[in-house]
């Protein structure tokens, strides 16, 4: 849980904020802070969440570093997500994952390459994962059906499973109640938020990031890598109907809606994930923490390198590196769902959670107005 120097800072911090309000534009905790007057554990859990990082208030305060009251509210919110994650991870064994994300990450992802990798050489042999395989089940003649579809079931189940343990989690501690939970006009507008990435414009000119000047870039990386992703999903989705529904196996032709969504969302995210990389190296480290910002990286490189395993996968698989490429993607696959629970993925579950919260929250007080 966060230390109690930690929820000391964030609430004078946030006392300081409020008796403020000069940021009260720039994103939704200033107008979630303007309904509290104390600022309890849950409180600041649920702020922390509805941050994007925007970093407008930090340049616009002037009370942030160097006044003596050093207010920087990025810093302070990052590090109770950091805290969050930990708190709410499960097994609570697991949650020292978070601690060396990237350490954990890369280890994890090297070793689920290796155990592909050196499974489809005991079983298959150098032969087939040398070969050239055409046609339909191509795949399936170097990595088998069942192994290639058992595994990451039940690890994505698995995932499921974790995320909804810390939705409930999150959603006890901030005090939320069970009857919110049905609240569709709620779930619409954190939705809609979500996806428009509503809180990633600061004040409407864009973020201040990397630096002190006014920027969209890192609202549109962004979508970039959120809409990739979803494309990525959505050709996955579609080539299993194809597979179990439809007994089209794979590899799918080029003009095929797998093939087209997958390269679409492919692009994407390289083009998302080296341009948020880049501006994550050139920001402002002042109001950042190093946890998340490992946390980060290791993310983003994930998803890079699993988008660029897939795209060489798909430009040479009628090739002999086809067999080499299968096994290597597939481990970097295996990598990003193993760790998901326990990196930046879990951000997607707190900070969707925070927004429902923020949606409900906002309707009652506009009811009460009028």
């Amino acid at each position: 849980m966060p230390a109690l120097e930690l929820l000391k800072d964030g609430a004078r911090q946030m006392t300081i904020c409020n008796a403020c309000r000069y940021c009260e534009g720039y994103c939704a905790v200033f107008p979630a802070m303007e309904q509290r007057r104390i600022f309890t554990k849950a409180d600041l859990i649920y702020l922390a969440n509805l941050c994007f990082d925007c970093r407008d208030c930090y340049y616009a305060c002037q009370y942030a570093p160097p006044h003596e009251f050093a207010v920087n509210i990025p810093k302070v919110m990052a590090e109770l997500r950091a805290d969050t994650y930990r708190e709410f991870a499960w097994p609570a064994i697991l949650s020292g994952v978070f601690k060396r994300n990237g350490l954990a990450v890369s280890v994890i992802t090297t070793a689920a390459v290796i155990v592909v990798f050196g499974l489809v050489l005991a079983v298959k042999g150098w032969d087939i994962m040398r070969g050239v395989h055409l046609g339909a089940g191509a795949f399936y003649r170097v990595v088998p059906f069942v192994a290639m579809t058992v595994p990451p079931s039940v690890i994505m189940l698995y995932d499921l499973g974790i995320f909804i343990i810390g939705a409930v989690r999150f959603w006890r501690e901030t005090q939320g109640k069970l009857s919110d939970v049905v609240d569709p006009s709620a779930f619409w507008r954190a939705t809609k938020d979500a996806f428009g990435l509503a809180y990633m414009k600061g004040g409407g000119a864009g973020c201040n990031y990397p630096g002190e000047s006014f920027s969209r870039s890192r609202l549109w990386f962004h979508h970039l890598v959120f809409y990739g992703f979803l494309l990525d999903f959505a050709a996955t989705s579609i080539a299993a109907f194809y597979d179990h529904f439809l007994g089209w196996q794979a590899p799918y032709p080029y003009i095929s809606w797998p093939v087209v969504l997958g390269t679409a969302g492919g692009v994407g995210l390289l083009i998302g994930t080296s341009g948020l990389l880049f501006l994550k190296r050139q920001s402002d480290r002042t109001p950042a923490v190093q946890s998340m910002r490992s946390m980060d990286v290791a993310f983003l490189w994930l998803l890079f390198l699993t988008s660029l395993t897939g795209m060489l996968l798909l430009a040479l698989r009628e090739t002999a590196a086809m067999g080499t490429l299968l096994a290597i993607h597939l481990g970097v696959v295996g990598g990003l769902f193993i760790t998901a629970p326990y990196g930046k993925f879990a951000h997607v579950v707190y900070r969707y959670a925070a927004l429902v919260r923020y949606a409900i929250e906002q309707r009652r007080s506009e009811a009460q107005t009028h």
